[in-house]
């Protein structure tokens, strides 16, 4: 790319905001030109504004550091100085998907890591390796907004990322029934052990909301498009139960799986080390090569030592087996606010920049 896109974070000062931060420091597509947050943060350099929340091990990014912060709300200012934006506001959804239909409307891209638009019939939902064909949609999103380059485009939610794209390549053999538990990592809910000590030898057995996404979502990103609208598909029945873990980065996930035909272990093996997405065929930034790893080793994956797999933008599965009620079971995990979250909207940004919806302004 000649020129790098200009790009605004608006949510800037949250934990996922902070991830988009340190993702694009040295991004060769996309340079952050401007930074937005809650009124109460608006007019202050975002050193000040983000404080002692900064949540990473690395620094704040040099280039973000001394940017004034806008005010989210000032859609007119914010859109007219850049050339698309990235979206993780902390409001409620009502208000979340107003502001994000108001960038749209206002002819500029948004990619969001928020939930508020993801049964929206025309909004893609991407998880890149797994539908990238839904990007299509924008088309008929277009006609509703009444735009000429302006869409939603949104990731799903960060506890499908470790077993939706280890499932998707095993359709073939005719996906019926998953059973899935998540274990989520405090991150999720936008936390550390300092501002969570309650968390710190602990397991709570519940999050608001994650269960229905799990079995939901998955079925808009395995849809097809109809008459302006992504129809979610029918199968498979999947069950969930998502639990919080005194981990601080990593979702891992135990997955139970029927299909219509029993695969053997090295025809799964096979599928899962042969699939390449879409955004390993284009060599996209920050698509991970591979996408899924499979370990031999029972003790794996683990979460401390394998979220970062491939810059965290990597999928670990492992203890593939047979079951005694399922046909087969196996353990998958993956980082929350990468793949899960900002890296995983950095990707979805690369692929709808390849494909040509988003441009320079």
């Amino acid at each position: 790319m000649e020129k790098k896109l200009k790009v605004g974070v608006v949510g800037a000062t949250g934990m996922v905001g902070q991830r988009f931060l340190a993702l694009l420091e040295n991004h060769p597509w996309y340079e952050v030109t401007l930074v937005a947050a809650s009124a109460s943060s608006a007019g202050r350099s975002y050193r000040e504004a983000v404080g002692k929340r900064w949540s990473l091990g690395t620094p704040i990014p040099a280039a973000a550091a001394e940017r004034t912060v806008f005010d989210a709300a000032q859609v007119e200012t914010i859109a007219d100085q850049v050339d698309f934006v990235f979206c993780a506001v902390d409001m409620d959804k009502e208000a979340t998907a107003k502001l994000e239909e108001a960038y749209a409307r206002r002819e500029t891209p948004l990619v969001s890591n928020n939930s508020a638009h993801r049964f929206t019939p025309d909004v893609p939902m991407m998880l890149p390796e797994v539908n990238p064909e839904h990007a299509q949609i924008i088309e008929a999103q277009r006609r509703r907004l009444g735009t000429q380059r302006g869409f939603v485009a949104v990731k799903p939610n960060c506890s499908l990322q470790s077993y939706v794209p280890a499932l998707h390549p095993l359709r073939e053999f005719g996906l019926e029934k998953v059973a899935v538990s998540t274990y989520q990592a405090i991150s999720g809910a936008g936390k550390t052990f300092e501002t969570w000590p309650e968390m710190v030898d602990n397991v709570i057995p519940f999050i608001k909301g994650e269960e229905e996404k799990s079995e939901k979502e998955p079925l808009k990103l395995w849809g097809s498009i109809s008459d302006g609208r992504i129809v979610h598909a029918s199968a498979p029945l999947i069950s969930a139960q998502c639990v919080r873990v005194p981990a601080s980065d990593g979702h891992l996930a135990t997955v139970f799986a029927s299909f219509t035909r029993k695969p053997g272990r090295e025809e799964i093996l096979e599928r899962w080390r042969g699939f390449v997405g879409r955004p390993q065929e284009l060599g996209l930034p920050s698509a991970p090569k591979p996408f899924l790893t499979y370990f031999e080793d029972d003790a794996r994956p683990q979460t401390r030592l394998d979220r970062d797999l491939a810059g965290g933008m990597g999928v670990a599965i492992g203890r593939l087996r047979t079951d005694a009620i399922f046909d087969v079971r196996f353990v998958c995990l993956s980082h929350n606010t990468v793949r899960g979250a900002a890296g995983g909207a950095v990707l979805s940004a690369e692929l709808l920049t390849a494909d040509g919806w988003i441009t320079a302004k």
